[in-house]
């Protein structure tokens, strides 16, 4: 999702450039470091980070540096420094680093971007070290470095049988000048031996035994337990509270008023500065029961501002009337959409809906925060630790450098641990007490104080020719904003399919104020925009008359390198996945049962392309049975893990048909109606399709799969209501009393 991400930019790969330094480890061993330019902040040059250490007894330590949000990260990039390095999966130990950009650049989980931006430069960096210690062979032997050969962390010379382990080396290794990372030799994938081999993950023995591992695990000594009441209603401010009551009860060791530290509300699209501490009431006690028991006595005088006038109903309203208007705004314009409607014999019109959507993450938002003396430790579970050590500073007037930061596995981000809100609201709680302090948010908290996946409203019109092609396509989004800028992930990029492919196309888009906090969920834009164009597109298929997969590869067209995110969408990989999904599906050869249907969609998401079909049965009750899901995925030449591989791509799927049919927040009087999972649920066990994944590997760089998996399910879903049913889905979560018989 890649596992889920920031808001999309365009993206850059870090250019082959690198650095790389050897020393001496303490205790003995070497270590390597390395540092890609273009990746992380700037910094001063010759300032490298360690990933490698080398012990005499022949173990090998890698640093882990990106955060593990559940997408295996912190197995697979050790994984490419263990294969280049030439060294048995066994003999390797994974540590998980400290937050700090100036040693470990790029430290995020956000974009699918982990294997893009390491594949290449973790695999140099365990190539060099392979290096360096064939160099030490060589020099202890005498003998030319052609005649040697590594393997199992070994060192043997061909001719005589000799063998040095690579802890016997690492000494004189250690003392050796560092290769240059551009002109070391890599592996040909023929001869892998981890790469492309499914590897259990490395935290897989501590989640099966229950033992202590997430943010929410943490203890320290010292450590008080804190919650944080906030005003119901975004961005209102705690007036006056019971505080004395609260104080008096069993355990409570404080509670006070905290004051708003930060700006909130709209915050324009691309401001990775998401939030500041919000105002609210904190408790704290000596365990979390009793500081959440305390929670409930609260009486709050709350001065709610002007969003308490805000409701689902109201934007939805709001919507519908700016929908009949002319768009405020262009997007994109190609040829003359309105003239071409006129002129074509079939015209479809359409609006759809989708509402907003919370991350809900199985673990709560929590943080453990001790600051002291100006200075600050923090324990979290966080996609992006770097934005969250600068909230933390401005918030609390300390210094960058006097905050450290643990970073801990996560019980999913999705996109919520990107906003690091709970990150300074300890630190904040902290500070105030003077003692270590350890935040939780209950279910409840989690729920109504997200930044929420933005609701989106698109009224469409398209045209067909008497050929079956689409001649014009018109297109009103609208969504939350002001002064004609999108609200932080509320923006639709001009470049969205199918642009590029219908002669006369018109993106236009209106913005409506909200106090609602909007942010990135996994496969953010894509999660809704193409439910809407890949639902329409198989709209404007049948209104021609056409098959909808052959509809779908006609209106691909030429193979070509169209506009859009990274490098552009190349046509022939959306053929390819196509292509690879009619024949796992066997579309179009099954004869199925009435009101059974299939529907298919793609999508190119985050570098990856991804075709999916899904066949569903509708009883005439309007029940909905998912029969099977089938996936190609095309994410270059190689699967680096390929079970987990496989995994990630059936939790996107999941994640996408929860979305479809269970999920929405909705909102009354600016406040979030939803509190649990009772009311907002993921996809049950019951509802969940038996789902076949196939990858499909083309001659390009290996990219991302948390996200490109999921926004091609919900369209492919509804695409085969409608085939079962002859009923379109305009609006999601789906409503299964209007499919009814």
């Amino acid at each position: 999702m890649s596992q889920v991400s920031p808001p999309k930019k365009s993206i850059r790969l870090p250019s082959r450039r690198t650095f790389l330094i050897a020393g001496t480890a303490a205790g003995g061993g070497l270590v390597l470091a390395y540092y890609v330019s273009g990746i992380g902040k700037s910094r001063k040059p010759g300032t490298l980070n360690a990933y490698v250490r080398i012990a005499p007894d022949n173990t090998v330590t890698i640093m882990a540096k990106n955060p593990e949000i559940g997408q295996g990260v912190k197995t697979m990039l050790p994984m490419l420094i263990a294969e280049e390095l030439d060294v048995d999966w066994k003999q390797v130990r994974i540590e998980q680093t400290d937050a700090d950009e100036s040693v470990y650049p790029g430290q995020i989980a956000g974009g699918s971007m982990a294997t893009p931006l390491n594949y290449e430069p973790m695999r140099r960096v365990g190539a060099a070290a392979r290096q360096m210690l064939v160099t030490a062979a060589a020099q202890t032997w005498k003998v030319p470095e052609s005649e040697l050969v590594t393997g199992s962390g070994k060192v043997r010379h061909v001719p005589t049988g000799r063998t040095l382990t690579y802890g016997e080396l690492v000494d004189k290794a250690a003392k050796l000048p560092a290769p240059s990372l551009d002109s070391v030799k890599l592996k040909d994938p023929k001869d892998f031996k981890i790469i492309g081999h499914s590897t259990p993950g490395i935290d897989g023995p501590m989640l099966v035994k229950g033992e202590p591992l997430f943010g929410i695990d943490v203890t320290v000594p010292g450590m008080f337990y804190a919650v944080f009441q906030k005003c119901p209603v975004p961005a209102g401010k705690a007036v006056s509270a019971n505080l004395d009551t609260i104080k008096k009860m069993p355990g409570v060791r404080d509670a006070f008023l905290v004051p708003a530290g930060g700006q909130f509300g709209f915050i324009a699209e691309g401001d990775m500065q998401y939030s500041g501490l919000m105002s609210g009431v904190a408790v704290v006690a000596d365990s979390w029961w009793r500081a959440e028991k305390a929670r409930e006595a609260l009486k709050v005088k709350w001065d709610e501002g002007p969003t308490r006038l805000q409701s689902s109903e109201g934007f939805a309203r709001a919507a519908a009337a700016l929908g009949k208007k002319a768009p405020a705004f262009t997007l994109r314009n190609d040829g003359d959409a309105a003239a071409a409607l006129k002129g074509a014999p079939h015209v479809i019109e359409a609006a759809y809906a989708y509402p907003f959507i919370a991350h809900a993450t199985m673990e709560p938002q929590n943080c453990t925060a001790d600051v002291r003396g100006g200075k600050a430790e923090i324990w979290a579970p966080s996609q992006m630790p770097e934005t969250g050590r600068e909230l933390v500073a401005k918030t609390l007037g300390l210094d960058p450098k006097n905050i450290t930061i643990h970073m801990l596995r996560a019980g999913g981000g999705f996109g919520r641990r990107l906003m690091n809100d709970y990150m300074v609201e300890a630190a904040w709680i902290s500070q105030a007490v003077k003692a270590p302090v350890k935040l939780v948010w209950s279910r409840a908290d989690d729920m109504q104080h997200d930044f929420y996946r933005p609701a989106g409203w698109h009224f469409c019109k398209g045209g067909v020719d008497k050929a079956g092609k689409i001649v014009a396509w018109q297109q009103h989004f609208v969504s939350f904003g002001k002064n004609n800028k999108f609200a932080n992930s509320c923006d639709m990029p001009p470049y969205s399919f199918p642009a590029g492919r219908v002669p006369n196309l018109n993106y236009g888009a209106t913005v409506m104020p909200s106090g609602i906090p909007t942010g990135p969920l996994r496969a953010p834009g894509d999660n809704a925009f193409v439910w809407v164009f890949l639902s329409f597109i198989d709209e404007l298929a049948h209104a021609a008359r056409k098959d909808p997969l052959q509809f779908q590869i006609d209106l691909l067209g030429k193979p070509e390198l169209l506009p859009g995110e990274g490098e552009g969408l190349d046509t022939r990989r959306l053929l390819g996945v196509l292509e690879k999904v009619r024949a796992m599906s066997g579309w179009g050869k099954r004869k199925l049962p009435k009101r059974t249907g299939m529907g298919v969609a793609f999508a190119y998401c985050h570098l990856g392309y991804v075709a999916e079909v899904v066949e569903v049965a509708v009883s005439r009750e309007g029940e909905i049975k998912i029969g099977k899901v089938w996936a190609a995925v095309d994410i270059g030449r190689q699967i680096v893990n390929p079970t987990a591989a496989e995994n990630m791509a059936q939790g996107a799927i999941i994640d996408g048909l929860g979305e479809a049919l269970n999920q929405k927040i909705t909102i009354e009087n600016g406040r979030v109606v939803e509190d649990n999972f009772d009311g907002f649920s993921p996809l049950t066990m019951r509802q969940t399709p038996p789902i076949e994944v196939q990858f499909v590997l083309t001659d390009h760089s290996p990219t991302g799969l948390g996200e490109p998996p999921l926004p091609p399910v919900l369209p492919a879903l509804c695409n085969a209501i409608f085939a079962a049913t002859g009923k379109r889905v305009r609006s999601l979560p789906i409503d299964t009393a209007l499919l009814k018989a």
